[in-house]
């Protein structure tokens, strides 16, 4: 697995795999925490989660200019990393809100999601964009796509973990004051809060139950209850967020330490004394083209695939927590079960890959991209199957009914499993392929600027990930469901059109290219 790898590839993963603590933390959070600290809808929450992890993404295209406009692709890197580090600290504040302060509370919350997302933009795509220099090597060339999947591995160990450290401190906090967990009483809480004795009654009954049921009196002051469990159930979240401070410190250190090793972009001086014919101007103009041609469409299949399985910070958490019994394990805890398959079956994968190739049976990066479209479908074909077999309605409607018909309703844990199972195979045809792909196209002047393109392209996909909840909330979710196979099965066949082109492009040795011709082909691309 690590035989013939460049040296400087586990110090760049291992300075990643602190972010993506941090990252994942974010991810299995997010979500249910807009919904339990400010009393936010769902669709609400879903719209800042959106905006959140679009952020991260589009302004990666704005690291990415930095680092190539400046040379400077380590400094910026270090900046990304200080910068996320003050928007966790802002975050790790507990501070209660309330209908008197949310005014700014909310607004600063939103201003501490952006330094994380800005940090990230000037941290992801450039560490990535080193991590495609090491393959600029002939020597270590045709090691490109097992590298990056290898780097993909030990980013997803952090996430591993991560996962479990919000609920871990918010049951500790809720023990520490005699309380224990339960994801429905926050919703609840809020709702009287906000209406008193105008609670709808079944509401106000479930209320009740609940008090009683996490430890609480519901013959005492309702009103002062609430406050308390969702001042103590939102300040253990917070704590989670100093753990992703340390996280992103320990990353800092580890790429100070080892930032000699990596690689440097080539400097400009040395390919402005190379003299070309107008032909061969023309030549690597047309080729830098087709080449930025081949990654936008490859960018446009990506775009639906993480419109598709970043859904597991949004429609799939609310469907973990209204629809799968959480008295043993909480909703956030099922973001750990990604990464774990990213750990576990990233070495088959590779094996697989490995086996064919050595029969000369390799498959191309287009092609595996296209497949894993196809398993990312299998997904929400079993989800729609499913839901509807159990005739879920949409979660408004579910979450009306009785406590004991609901819970009667509600699934095991084994189907989170079965989710995460095709959804992070499909992960591994796609993501970490993705990346190696734009390393591969992308021309030598413009890696950073390429990278911060294919995080653009998430970018797009996660600005749509509000409509999950929103199909959620209102439809039968089988249906909402069946819109993400739909989605996945048109993008595969979009893909499997266009892989013999693809392949082609890819295939072609890319030639040096002058500053002149250079200057052409960007605007040209333009």
């Amino acid at each position: 697995m690590f035989k013939d790898q460049p040296k400087g590839l586990i110090p760049a993963a291992m300075s990643n795999m602190g972010e993506r603590f941090g990252y994942y933390i974010m991810n299995a959070v997010l979500v249910l925490f807009l919904c339990s600290k400010f009393g936010l809808s769902d669709e609400t929450s879903g719209i800042i989660y959106s905006c959140f992890y679009a952020g991260i993404y589009i302004l990666s295209l704005v690291g990415g200019y930095i680092a190539d406009k400046t040379q400077n692709y380590k400094g910026t890197i270090i900046r990304g990393l200080i910068i996320m580090s003050l928007g966790y600290a802002i975050l790790a504040v507990p501070i209660l809100s309330t209908s008197d302060n949310i005014g700014w509370l909310l607004p600063l919350t939103c201003f501490s999601l952006f330094l994380i997302a800005f940090g990230n933009g000037l941290f992801k795509g450039n560490l990535q964009a080193i991590v495609g220099q090491l393959y600029d090597n002939p020597r270590y060339a045709d090691k490109r796509d097992s590298g990056f999947q290898i780097f993909y591995v030990f980013i997803n160990i952090g996430g591993l973990i991560a996962p479990f450290v919000a609920p871990m401190l918010r049951s500790w906090w809720l023990g520490v004051h005699n309380l224990t967990y339960n994801a429905t009483l926050p919703a609840l809480a809020h709702e009287y809060l906000s209406l008193g004795d105008n609670m709808n009654m079944e509401n106000a009954n479930n209320l009740y139950a609940l008090i009683t049921q996490v430890g609480g009196d519901a013959s005492a002051d309702i009103s002062a209850f609430c406050t308390e469990y969702l001042d103590v159930f939102n300040t253990g979240i917070h704590y989670s967020f100093i753990a992703s401070i340390v996280a992103m410190l320990i990353s800092l250190t580890i790429f100070i330490i080892y930032k000699n090793g990596l690689p440097n972009p080539p400097k400009k001086a040395a390919v402005e004394s190379v003299n070309y014919t107008p032909e061969e101007k023309i030549a690597m103009a047309k080729e830098i083209k087709q080449r930025m041609y081949a990654l936008f469409a490859v960018l446009g299949i990506a775009i639906f695939f993480w419109f598709s399985f970043h859904q597991n910070g949004t429609s799939l958490s609310l469907f973990a927590r209204d629809f799968v019994r959480t008295d043993a394990i909480a909703p956030e805890i099922w973001q750990a079960v990604n990464p774990f398959f990213v750990i576990v079956l990233t070495p088959v994968v590779m094996w697989i890959f490995g086996s064919l190739a050595a029969k000369g049976k390799e498959i191309s990066t287009p092609r595996k991209i296209g497949i894993g479209m196809g398993i990312a479908g299998l997904t929400y074909l079993f989800l729609m199957v499913y839901s509807y077999a159990k005739g879920y309605p949409s979660a408004e409607v579910f979450k009306t009914m009785e406590t004991s018909a609901a819970e009667a309703l509600k699934s095991g844990w084994w189907i989170m499993f079965v989710i995460y199972f095709f959804l992070t195979v499909a992960e591994l045809f796609i993501s970490p392929l993705g990346l190696s792909f734009v390393s591969k196209v992308a021309p030598k002047h413009m890696q950073g600027l390429c990278q911060g393109l294919w995080l653009g392209a998430t970018a797009v996909g996660n600005l749509l990930l509000w409509v999950g909840p929103l199909m959620y909330n209102k439809w039968p979710i089988w249906e909402a469901w069946g819109v993400f196979l739909l989605v996945c099965l048109i993008s595969m066949c979009v893909m499997f059109g266009m892989v013999k082109w693809l392949e082609r492009v890819t295939s072609e040795p890319q030639t040096p290219a002058a500053p002149e011709a250079l200057e052409t082909s960007e605007e040209d691309v333009i």
